[in-house]
């Protein structure tokens, strides 16, 4: 029986490679070096968007063929610079973490599976294609791309999914938008003037699907409460702007400078750094170690002009962030979200990242549109990245159930089936090949998309296990 040893092998060879979204040229390197070394036949599209086929197993040729989907890229949370930074994993009482930085255990683990699949010929299993798409994380316009003649198979075994007791048939639609509000910097005021740096550091952070109704701190939240706060009493200029992570994430972190006069109104600014803190505590108890620093800082050369700071506060105040809506046919199941995920200012305008979510197209469209708008009233340019639809697949499918049945056979229990608040591929898919039908499993992985992510290393065993099984009764 193969072992898992060789997946935390694999694992461990791609946590080499640097691997953000919009930079997976050399995992699609790997990739086909990989298929090169095993002599798989494997196409690599505009998009490094890999699929590597492999023949079934001798005796098995009848059988349909199967496609494992995994994503090659990963939310890069914690590293000074993505395209270098190294992630440094260790495993601690039965988990799999790393130092200071995401695991990318999403979608790294899933994806070191189906290779351990292809190089193993002692695995029973129908033709298979491992098909790998990139920039998932940010827009998905890898899945977006794909040609109709990319794929052939028409069942799909996704291992994108982070909840070990589950198979995920369904997933939010999501919208994933940039605005940018246009601005001519202006020379910094002279005069006797204090200028202080404001962060806010520690949030839990996490995915801004699954974690969106966890009691999270959005630092984008926390910033726009203490600059409100300074707003409302006193004249000030803010130079740069610099919250979040990712567009993907809840923001855990965010960078202030001002300037205000001196004399009481610095005295302002100073109190509110213990003010803050307190209301961080009685607002945010899920989110205990989110803090914020207010130091003096530095003299900027420029600022912000004060009708677009106006401009953005007051985006941020319309715009829903967090939950919006529980579903009522779906047990403790958000519906509807909005997440503002990174706040920038660049040389000539803010940047602004939303990402809106909604297993009801029509809703996650008007909401959308709704926040595009208020955009615009305030002068503001919005693109729409990527806009993904809902996914639906029938639970009492054969597939499905069968799914269901290999985990009983292998684990002795039975996984509930769920749609959950994330976007996946599955979306596209359904769109670019008719008649797909697309099962999500996976280990049991905690806090993506941030610095806590781990995956249970029992868990990947599990999997690692059905898989196995599930590709022998599909042979």
């Amino acid at each position: 029986m193969p072992t898992t040893e060789r997946i935390f092998q694999i694992f461990k060879e791609l946590n080499q490679i640097p691997r953000p979204s919009h930079h997976e040229e050399r995992v699609a390197d790997y990739l086909c070096q990989f298929a090169e070394r095993l002599h798989l036949d494997y196409e690599r599209d505009a998009e490094n968007c890999v699929v590597i086929r492999k023949e079934a197993t001798p005796g098995h040729e009848a059988a349909e063929s199967i496609a494992l989907l995994n994503h090659m890229d990963m939310v890069c949370v914690g590293m000074s610079n993505p395209l270098s930074d190294p992630i440094n994993a260790y495993t601690e009482n039965g988990w799999m973490k790393a130092h200071g930085t995401s695991l990318g255990a999403d979608n790294g683990i899933g994806l070191s599976m189906a290779l351990a699949v292809l190089e193993d010929d002692s695995i029973v299993h129908p033709a298979l294609e491992v098909i790998t798409t990139t920039n998932e994380e940010d827009g998905m316009s890898g899945a977006a791309a794909l040609s109709k003649d990319f794929l052939h198979a028409r069942k799909v075994i996704n291992l994108d999914s982070e909840d070990y007791d589950t198979i995920t048939t369904g997933a939010a639609g999501a919208c994933l938008q940039f605005h940018r509000i246009p601005m001519k910097r202006q020379p910094a005021p002279g005069g006797k003037r204090r200028w202080y740096r404001i962060r806010f550091e520690g949030g839990l952070g996490g995915h801004s699907g699954v974690d969106i109704n966890k009691g999270r701190c959005s630092a984008v939240v926390a910033a726009w409460a203490i600059l409100a706060a300074i707003y409302n009493e006193y004249d000030f200029d803010v130079a740069s702007i610099n919250i979040g992570e990712a567009n993907a994430s809840i923001a855990s972190s965010a960078e202030i400078i001002v300037c205000v006069p001196s004399g009481e109104a610095c005295e302002f600014v100073k109190s509110q750094q213990d003010m803050m803190n307190a209301w961080l505590r009685e607002e945010y108890p899920q989110d205990p170690k989110i803090t914020c620093s207010i130091e003096k800082c530095e003299k900027q050369d420029t600022v912000i002009p004060t009708e677009v700071f106006d401009a953005l506060m007051g985006c941020l105040e319309q715009i829903p962030q967090g939950m919006v809506r529980m579903s009522k046919t779906m047990k403790d199941t958000v519906e509807t979200s909005n997440n503002v995920g990174r706040i920038v200012t660049e040389e000539d305008h803010i940047f602004v990242s939303t990402h809106t979510r909604s297993f009801i197209d029509d809703d996650m469209a008007a909401l959308s549109k709704e926040i595009a708008n208020t955009f615009a009233a305030a002068g503001a340019t919005s693109e729409t990245i990527m806009s993904v639809p809902a996914w639906q697949e029938d639970q009492l499918s054969p597939f499905l159930q069968l799914v269901s049945d290999t985990f009983d056979n292998i684990l002795g229990w039975r996984p509930r089936m769920v749609a959950m608040h994330f976007v996946l591929e599955a979306g596209f898919f359904v769109q670019h090949y008719p008649g797909i039908q697309i099962a999500s499993i996976g280990p049991r992985i905690v806090e993506p998309h941030s610095t806590s992510e781990r995956v249970e290393l029992k868990t990947i065993e599990d999997i690692w296990l059905v898989l196995l099984e599930l590709l022998k009764k599909l042979a």
